[in-house]
C-alpha cells in the first residue's frame, strides 16, 4: 500500500515538494503552480502568464480545491466541495495573505468587500484583473513602499499608468536597505517616472458609485486615484491550523525535521514558523520543502529496513515506506476531481520579505530527546533579497544579513556616481554579517557563499577587496 501524503496549498513550497515525492497538491488557485516573485514582471507586460509556471508535479495537482478542515484523529483533509482526502502524512503550504490596513473606506457595512479599483498584489488572478484595468494614463497610487509595492510601482509605469508610491516609513525598502542605498533606489523609481511620497500615511479611500476616486493621507492632501494597489505585506495562512489545534505563534510552529505539534503533520513555507522565524521567502520555502522531501525519504527508508518508525512519526507500513524511499510511490486520495495539465518550466527568484516574529516553539512541537536526528534536519535559511528593476536603464539590488551596522563593526563602503552602483558590506569581528549592493552585483555571488558559510575572513586580505568583482577571492 502506497503512503498518502497530502499538500495542502500549491505556491512555491508545496509545488516543490510535489516535484520531489509523489504527493496529492491541493491547490486553492484554479492556475498552475507558478512563480509568484514574477508577478511583477506579468503586470509589466514582460512575461505571459504561462512563462512563470514552476515545473512539473510528479503527480497532476487537483486545483481549484480549497482546504477547509483538518480532521486529526480520521487524519482528513475535507474540502470545500464536501470532499474528504485520507493522508498518512500532511504537509501544510498555506502560504500568507496579504496585508490590508485599516483605511477608511476600504470595507462597506457589515464587511462589504472593497471598492472596484483596489486591489492587492498576491496572486496571478491579482495580477490579471490590474493588467485588464490600467491603460495609459491611468491614474494609480500604491500603499507601502516595500520590495512588494516598489515591484508593483514599477510594472504600472511600464504599463504607461500615473503612478504614486506612499511609504509611511522613512525610506523605501527599509528592512533590507540602508539609508544612502535607499536614496538611490528612490532616484531610480522616480526616473520611470513613479512619484514618490515617503513619511506618508494614508488615511482612507473615497469612492463614488461603489468605485475607488482618490486617497485620502493623514495630512489632509487627497491624491486622485482609478487603481490603488495593496502592498502592506503579508501575514502567514494559519487559520486551517489554528483551528485543528496545531501549535501557532506568528506562524505555524515547527521543529528541525519541519513537524508540527502533531507529529504526522509538517508545515513548510510562507506559513511555517522555525527556531521563531518566519521567512516569506522563496529561497527559504525551497529549502524547507528540499528538507522535508529528504526527511521523509530517509525516515521512511530506515523505517522500511527496521520496522520501526522513522523520525517524528510512527512508521506508515513497510512496503509503503520502501516506495516512499525510492520514491515511486503514488499518492492516494479519496476526493473526486479532475486531473489538470502540469505547468511548464519557470524561473526561481526571492520572494518580498515578511517581518520577523520571535516565539519559543512549543514542546510538543520539538523531538523527543531519544528521537534520531536526521541528517536532513533543517536549521534555517540565510536568505538573500534581489530585485531587478525594469526600465531604460535597469537596476539590479541586492541585500542580505545586517546592512546597518552596530557600534564597533568595520564597515566598508563604495559609491560610483558615474555607473550609479552602490557597494557596502559589514564586518564584525572576523565575520560578514551583512551587505548591500545595487547596479553592480559582481561581487554578489562571493559574497554570499562567504555570509552563507560563516567563516572567518582571511586576516591577509584587506577588507576592500570584499567590493572587487570577485569578491576578493583572487
Amino acid at each position: 500500500m502506497s503512503p498518502r501524503i497530502v499538500v495542502v496549498g500549491g505556491g512555491t513550497a508545496g509545488a516543490r515538494l510535489a516535484q520531489r515525492l509523489p504527493v496529492t497538491l491541493l491547490g486553492e488557485e484554479t492556475h498552475a503552480p507558478y512563480n509568484r516573485v514574477l508577478l511583477a514582471d506579468v503586470l509589466a507586460g514582460r512575461y505571459a502568464p504561462e512563462v512563470i509556471a514552476l515545473p512539473g508535479t510528479r503527480e497532476p495537482a487537483r486545483l481549484g480545491v480549497r482546504a477547509v478542515r483538518i480532521d486529526r484523529a480520521a487524519r482528513t483533509v475535507e474540502c470545500a466541495d464536501g470532499s474528504l482526502v485520507g493522508y498518512d502524512r500532511l504537509v501544510l503550504a498555506t502560504g500568507s495573505n496579504p496585508v490590508l490596513p485599516p483605511l477608511r473606506g476600504l470595507r462597506g457595512p457589515a464587511g462589504a468587500e472593497p471598492p472596484e479599483g483596489v486591489h492587492a498584489f498576491r496572486t496571478l488572478d491579482d495580477c490579471l484583473a490590474l493588467r485588464d484595468r490600467v491603460r495609459p494614463g491611468t491614474r494609480a497610487v500604491v500603499i507601502g513602499g516595500g520590495l512588494l509595492g516598489v515591484s508593483a510601482a514599477r510594472a504600472l509605469a511600464a504599463r504607461g499608468a500615473e503612478v504614486v508610491l506612499t511609504q509611511q516609513g522613512e525610506r523605501l525598502m527599509e528592512r533590507q536597505l540602508d539609508a544612502s542605498a535607499s536614496e538611490l533606489l528612490r532616484e531610480h523609481v522616480e526616473a520611470l517616472g513613479v512619484e514618490v511620497h515617503t513619511e506618508c500615511r494614508v488615511s482612507g479611500l473615497r469612492q463614488r458609485d461603489g468605485r475607488v476616486t482618490a486617497v485620502e493621507l493623514a495630512d489632509g492632501f487627497v491624491l486622485d486615484a482609478r487603481v490603488v494597489v495593496l502592498a502592506c505585506g503579508v501575514r502567514p495562512r494559519v487559520a486551517l491550523a489554528r483551528e485543528a489545534g496545531l501549535a501557532v505563534a506568528t506562524g505555524i510552529v515547527v521543529d528541525d525535521e519541519l513537524r508540527t505539534s502533531d507529529p504526522y503533520v509538517h508545515a513548510i513555507g510562507d506559513c511555517a514558523e522555525h527556531a521563531g522565524r518566519v521567512y516569506g521567502l522563496a529561497g527559504p520555502a525551497l529549502e524547507q520543502a528540499d528538507a522535508l522531501a529528504e526527511i521523509l525519504r530517509a525516515g521512511e527508508a530506515g523505517a522500511a529496513r527496521s520496522g520501526r518508525p522513522g523520525p517524528g512519526a510512527p512508521a506508515l507500513g513497510t512496503e509503503a515506506a520502501a516506495d516512499l524511499a525510492r520514491g515511486t510511490a503514488g499518492a492516494g486520495t479519496e476526493a473526486a476531481g479532475a486531473d489538470r495539465a502540469r505547468p511548464t518550466a519557470g524561473t526561481d527568484r526571492t520572494d518580498p520579505a515578511l517581518s520577523v516574529a520571535a516565539a519559543d516553539p512549543a514542546p510538543a512541537s520539538r523531538p523527543a530527546a531519544t528521537d534520531p536526528v536526521p541528517s536532513t534536519a533543517y536549521t534555517g535559511t540565510r536568505a538573500l533579497t534581489r530585485l531587478t528593476l525594469g526600465g531604460a536603464e535597469p537596476l539590479d539590488l541586492a541585500a542580505f544579513g545586517e546592512t546597518t551596522a552596530l557600534p564597533g563593526d568595520d564597515v566598508v563602503q563604495l559609491t560610483d556616481a558615474t555607473r550609479r552602483a552602490y557597494r557596502k558590506v559589514v564586518v564584525r569581528g572576523d565575520r560578514l554579517v551583512g551587505g548591500v549592493l545595487l547596479g553592480d552585483l559582481a561581487a554578489v555571488g562571493t559574497l554570499a557563499r562567504a555570509w552563507e558559510g560563516d567563516e572567518a575572513l582571511p586576516d591577509e586580505a584587506p577588507l576592500l577587496h570584499l567590493l572587487t568583482h570577485d569578491g576578493g577571492s583572487s
